[in-house]
């Protein structure tokens, strides 16, 4: 087994990165299951209800802001050692805790292997010798765990979404914006205009689930996709937040209307939900603005609902534009955003420049 160290934690915790478990050959094209945006943990009952179940809702329960309803990064479902050996072992994110007398470390143990049981699965194990350092290994060592799992997350879709051929969308994408992209296969082009393209995913690649009372799931219906824009771009002013709002309500205002008339998609700016972002670089090194926040339709004193968007604004260096990227998610709040909001982030990594 190839272990290959990661990093260190503030506790000098052990964080390696295990390629295959030891011993096992997969089956080709096992797949993951489990839901995009949940994750299985593995470990006795007495375990989990304990002061542990805090550290895990702490390090891992992460929220994705700002949007209302909260949408969390990750759900955690338990199962106990016994349950899971007897079940599904191909959930697409596992973490095992284990306390084992044997273990002589001082401090805890973290491990992380891929493509265990099914390809594209991560299996984090947390290891100590007794509760106390279990425990402790936890309250340090979660958030670092949580990146891995988040990370992969957006990851596997992005994978998944590149071998989509959407051949002549991506053709037009190209010529038009001097951009390529990952899109879920039998994405469509509703709008095709000179500087702005909106481009809808379809429905049936994502199943989302209403979350009802006991439990009980029923498919949602959800719409999604994405805008591309661009304008002129002469000084570095431009490339800055307010200004970046600015040009997003002009442009919503002018090529995304309502179905009612006079009615146009805009920002919503109430401080509960006011947009936010931070500087990040997509897997291509194409440095940008990723902006999230919440859309509403306006144009008339009573204004409808919306929902969630999430935007990369970037300037290509050839073109001389600014050039936005935003996803959109309009759901009903009775449903789980996780998954759609995950797509749009891998969609928005997976953004390379083209000549």
């Amino acid at each position: 087994m190839k272990i290959i160290s990661l990093l260190a934690l503030s506790i000098t915790l052990l964080f390696t990165f295990t390629k295959c478990e030891s011993g096992r050959k997969l089956s080709t094209g096992m797949s993951v299951t489990g839901k995009v945006g949940e994750i299985l943990v593995v470990c006795e009952t007495g375990v989990w209800n304990s002061k542990i179940q805090d550290a895990l809702d702490s390090g891992l329960v992460q929220y994705i802001l700002p949007y209302l309803p909260d949408v969390p990064t990750f759900q955690l479902t338990h199962r106990t050692p016994k349950h899971f050996t007897e079940g599904i072992k191909r959930f697409r994110n596992t973490l095992f805790l284990e306390i084992d007398p044997n273990y002589t470390g001082e401090n805890g143990k973290i491990e992380k292997r891929i493509d265990v049981w099914a390809r594209g699965q991560v299996v984090i194990d947390i290891t100590a010798k007794d509760y106390d350092q279990l425990l402790e290994t936890c309250k340090r060592g979660l958030p670092n765990v949580h990146k891995e799992f988040d990370d992969v997350s957006w990851r596997r879709l992005m994978k998944n979404f590149s071998v989509s051929k959407n051949t002549n969308l991506k053709k037009d994408i190209k010529d038009n914006f001097g951009i390529d992209l990952a899109l879920p296969s039998r994405s469509k082009l509703v709008t095709s205009r000179k500087n702005f393209y909106r481009i809808e995913f379809p429905a049936a690649s994502r199943p989302i689930e209403f979350i009802g009372a006991g439990g009980s799931e029923d498919v949602g219906a959800i719409f999604s996709g994405i805008m591309i824009y661009q304008y002129d771009y002469t000084d570095s002013s431009e490339f800055a937040f307010d200004p970046f709002l600015a040009a997003r309500d002009t442009m919503l205002k002018y090529n995304v209307p309502s179905e009612v008339e006079g009615m146009y998609m805009g920002t919503q700016y109430n401080e509960v939900v006011y947009p936010e972002g931070n500087d990040i670089t997509t897997v291509s090194g194409l440095n940008g603005y990723e902006m999230r926040g919440m859309f509403m339709f306006k144009g008339k004193p009573k204004h409808s609902t919306g929902g969630a968007f999430w935007a990369f604004h970037f300037i290509h260096p050839e073109r001389k534009k600014i050039m936005t990227v935003s996803g959109y998610v309009d759901a009903p709040i009775t449903t789980t955003w996780t998954h759609p909001l995950r797509e749009i982030q891998a969609i928005l990594r997976s953004i390379e420049l083209v000549k």
